[in-house]
């Protein structure tokens, strides 16, 4: 159990983007009325952009 947790932890920065991040960038952009580039839907970009921000949090050990 102890270490599903820890591996459960070690991807959590990912799982934070495509979780979070990714539904409040389509919800900020709709607000906004933004729309996304190259013809993607705003929740496609929003997944794109938060799982390739919470894949470089998880590499380099910080988000910014």
């Amino acid at each position: 159990m102890t270490e599903a947790i820890r591996k459960l932890f070690a991807v959590m920065p990912f799982l934070f983007g495509i979780g979070f991040i990714a539904p409040l960038t389509a919800q900020l952009m709709a607000y906004w009325g933004v729309d996304a580039p190259l013809g993607l839907s705003r929740i496609t970009f929003g997944l794109i952009f938060g799982g390739a921000w919470g894949l470089y949090a998880n590499i380099k050990g910080r988000w910014l």
